[in-house]
């Protein structure tokens, strides 16, 4: 067994990954399992394991033309070449795809019921250096980035705001600062959003808190998006600036938290140009 995939093995796999993907985008259950296991028929003595890293690849390479991905398969970007290849020529072949993934990104949310916030919090990921196989120029077949149309989804947003209000609130009152609870402002509400961050709170010792939130339905190894007023007010506040970090959140909200700059918080990459002439 050779340690590079055949063209068909990456293409099988592949086509298999976006059939998992349709499904979970419209809300149908599938068995992950029993894909791998079908698969694997196909493949030339492929292990479990590796085909589960290689549907991780998938989702890197997704992630880096800005569209969504299995959840449950977190993006892992030290992958061949042809993986990106091939997806951007599945891509190309099913031009309806782009309708799902809008309706992903644009999808209304409904009102959250109660969350455990006992539970909600989760250790923050380290921020890891992406490789990425260094491709020639490749025309994206979807020019939107829907992974940062989805940031901008209005209700997805709000809710997200909402929920770190509360967790907020409720979690001074657990650690006895009941009277800063009161002071919680939601700003990006009452102000708009030019401020730079979207909540105000306090700390443990009364001490201002600028609270960044960023919300998304998939995990959370999906990249977040900032505009340079954000990132200029983060680093001038890194002491006091925090990004709040919410995922899954349309089926079991998940947060957790970094503090400082927000390129101190991930690993920033500048993905826009500005030319003076």
């Amino acid at each position: 067994m050779s340690e590079s995939w055949s063209v068909i093995e990456v293409e099988l796999t592949v086509a298999d990954y976006f059939k998992m993907l349709v499904a979970e985008l419209n809300g149908i259950a599938y068995n992950k399992s029993a894909y791998r296991r079908a698969l694997l028929s196909f493949l030339d003595q492929r292990t479990e394991s590796a085909v589960e890293k290689k549907r991780q690849n998938i989702s890197a390479a997704l992630v880096k033309l800005g569209q969504p991905y299995i959840k449950g398969y977190l993006p892992l970007f030290n992958y061949q070449q042809l993986v990106e290849e091939k997806v951007v020529e599945y891509l190309k072949d099913k031009p309806e795809l782009e309708l799902l993934f809008r309706s992903f990104a644009n999808k209304e949310i409904q009102q959250r019921g109660q969350t455990n916030f006992e539970k909600l919090l989760e250790a923050a990921p380290e921020p890891e250096k992406v490789h990425e196989p260094q491709t020639p120029y490749i025309r994206k077949p979807i020019k939107v980035n829907y992974l940062e149309q989805e940031q901008k989804n209005h209700s997805l947003g709000m809710h997200g705001e909402e929920l770190v209000m509360d967790w907020e609130k409720w979690n001074l009152k657990k650690e006895g600062k009941s009277r800063y609870a009161d002071e919680v402002r939601w700003v990006s509400r009452e102000e708009g959003d030019g401020l730079g961050y979207d909540i105000l709170s306090k700390d443990l010792a009364g001490k201002d808190k600028f609270i960044e939130v960023k919300t998304t339905k998939l995990s959370k190894k999906t990249p977040i998006y900032f505009s340079k007023n954000e990132l200029d007010f983060s680093v001038s506040n890194k002491e006091k600036f925090y990004l709040y970090r919410l995922f899954n959140f349309e089926k079991s909200p998940k947060m957790f938290i970094r503090q400082g700059a927000l390129n101190q918080a991930c690993l920033a990459e500048p993905i826009n140009y500005r030319g003076y002439f």
